[in-house]
């Protein structure tokens, strides 16, 4: 149960987002975010994730809410409710918090955390992601990070029902 509760330690409400970042802050330590809804988690996930912890000290993980999900990828979806999602990002030891927001973007969110780096799949280009004018105007950077083919959380639902 111990394991559950640091888990959950780290699922941050907006809150406790602010007095965490200003704690990183302090200790001049880089911040970096992503976000997605992370419905089925996969290696896909894991590898894009662990690799945007590296471009930083700290990560900070936006997570779609249920409702958000709903809205984007229709009413089947999602797959696993977002208590279930924001707990298996946190067990990842290379997160360290996870923030769900109920806005179909984290434009929001972004503007709260104020991240030095904030990354993207490569299927976006960095001027196209939301935050971008957030994040450069205060002179961090926006990255992409290469997915892993052949994963994907709609390719595995698809498989599934065939």
């Amino acid at each position: 149960m111990q394991n559950l509760t640091f888990i959950q330690q780290k699922i941050l409400s907006s809150n406790s987002l602010s007095t965490t970042l200003e704690k990183w802050r302090n200790r001049q330590q880089k911040i970096v975010f992503t976000n997605g809804c992370f419905d089925i988690l996969h290696v896909g996930h894991v590898e894009y994730v662990a690799q945007a912890k590296e471009k930083g000290d700290v990560l900070i993980v936006g997570l779609n809410s249920d409702d958000s999900v709903r809205r984007l990828k229709g009413e089947s979806r999602p797959i696993n409710p977002q208590k279930a999602r924001a707990e298996l990002l946190a067990a990842l030891f290379f997160v360290d918090a996870v923030v769900i927001f109920e806005e179909d973007t984290p434009y929001n969110l972004i503007k709260i955390v104020q991240p030095d780096v904030l990354i993207k799949g490569a299927d976006y280009q960095p001027e196209t992601v939301v935050g971008y004018d957030i994040v450069t105007a205060k002179g961090g950077k926006v990255e992409t990070i290469a997915l892993i083919e052949g994963y994907s959380t709609t390719n595995i639902v698809h498989k599934i029902h065939s």
